[in-house]
């Protein structure tokens, strides 16, 4: 028996003795999309990638076009109630059901199953594609190919439980009544965050378009000792296990420095790249990629050095916490994305950094700023935390509930 066969047969799904296991090949045809380059003009059909794909629908306006021969067209037509499967990447098993699409064909890297048994209802077996247990054969059965795919000969071993037409109706229509719910739940708690996040980010601005008395607009480089850019050029022989923290772009998060994936380089390397030496109280901020995030330098990093990160070393009139939330709003973003250089791949230069107009207010205002920003900072991730857990409880729900439907206990 096949190790997928036998993964499902051991996995406590198909308990009801009542209900069959029917292979994915016995009552589907299963194909590859078609190998095409997409086109905006409208030259044929609509042509479905997997990106296309979001949040379990397509906007089919949005989807792009195939110049696809006529003779070729009726084999990768997609009607209602075909489903279409990511076989290979980042969105393996990434499955979606297809109702009532225009003239449509798909893309090579998607397979289209289309059942050809009667007695097994299309969105009953989408919805078996959403369970835990087909996760874990889609997770099983990728480990070892080239780019962590899922082939056609595996899908069509693949065994769903299978009862009759009558109770596959039955527990499609409780399924579709409880994740409506689950969906409205999932919407709102998304739609509190949303305005929780927007708040925050009205108040910050109002907070740096407010002028006060005092308050000065002043270029960067008039307010720092200085402002420099970390090493470039290849490193990749110069890393070692251990010694140096040797930070890039991706050690940079809103507000913190995170060590996850760090690099590091040798101490008589790093006393040769002074320039890029970091201090406690500097402000790293990204240049190219998420231009502007920025933090400052800890306490608790007293070495560390970097690579293609501006780096602001503000003067004694200027706190590197209030200068974060200033690069880290939505405000300060703004004023970094309207001085991108580069033509390839845009990034924030040394230049672009010293000319940044910035509102400052004296030095016991920034550290009021600071606080009173920190705190309303604090406010909104605690409710990302709640939310979080909230989206996990709504996933281990329906989980449970997808659970008991295929089990034949619902």
């Amino acid at each position: 028996m096949p190790k997928l066969q036998e993964t499902l047969q051991h996995s406590g799904v198909a308990i009801n003795h009542r209900w069959s296991n029917a292979r994915l090949s016995e009552i589907c045809s299963i194909i590859y999309g078609y190998t095409d380059s997409a086109t905006t003009e409208p030259v044929g059909p609509r042509f479905l990638r997997i990106t296309d794909i979001q949040d379990d629908r397509v906007n089919w306006s949005t989807v792009p076009y195939c110049s696809i021969d006529r003779d070729k067209i009726s084999r990768y037509t997609l009607l209602s109630g075909d489903i279409v499967f990511s076989r290979t990447g980042a969105t393996t098993g990434k499955s979606f059901l297809v109702l009532d699409p225009p003239e449509a064909v798909f893309a090579s890297y998607l397979i289209r199953l289309r059942l050809l048994e009667k007695n097994a209802l299309p969105k009953f077996v989408n919805y078996y594609f959403q369970t835990s247990t087909y996760w874990r054969v889609i997770a099983e059965g990728s480990v070892g190919s080239a780019q962590g795919g899922f082939n056609a000969s595996k899908l069509g071993n693949l065994a769903i439980p299978l009862p009759s037409k009558r109770e596959q109706e039955r527990i499609i229509a409780i399924l579709d009544e409880t994740f409506e719910g689950i969906a409205k739940t999932r919407a709102n708690a998304n739609r509190v965050l949303t305005v929780s996040i927007a708040l925050f980010e009205s108040r910050v601005a109002q907070v740096f378009s407010a002028r006060g008395d005092g308050w000065k607009q002043q270029r960067l480089d008039d307010v720092c000792s200085d402002i420099t850019v970390g090493h470039v050029g290849s490193m990749i022989k110069e890393y070692r296990d251990d010694g140096v923290p040797f930070l890039r772009s991706q050690n940079i998060r809103p507000f913190r420095i995170s060590l996850e994936n760090v690099v590091y380089i040798d101490a008589a390397f790093n006393a040769t790249l002074k320039k890029s030496q970091l201090r406690p109280g500097d402000l790293a901020i990204v240049r190219t990629g998420y231009p502007g995030t920025a933090a400052v330098i800890p306490s608790d990093l007293p070495i560390s050095n970097c690579s293609d990160l501006v780096i602001v070393r503000p003067g004694p009139a200027l706190d590197p916490f209030y200068m974060a939330h200033f690069f880290n709003s939505a405000h300060g973003k703004r004023l970094v994305l309207g001085n991108l250089v580069g033509s390839a791949q845009k990034h924030f230069n040394i230049g672009s950094a010293k000319s940044v107009s910035v509102p400052v207010p004296s030095l016991k205002q920034q550290q009021q700023v600071v606080s009173m920003l920190d705190e309303f900072r604090a406010e909104v991730q605690r409710l990302e935390a709640v939310h979080l857990q909230k989206l996990e409880s709504l996933e281990a729900l329906k989980q449970s509930i997808l659970q008991q439907a295929f089990s034949g206990t619902l």
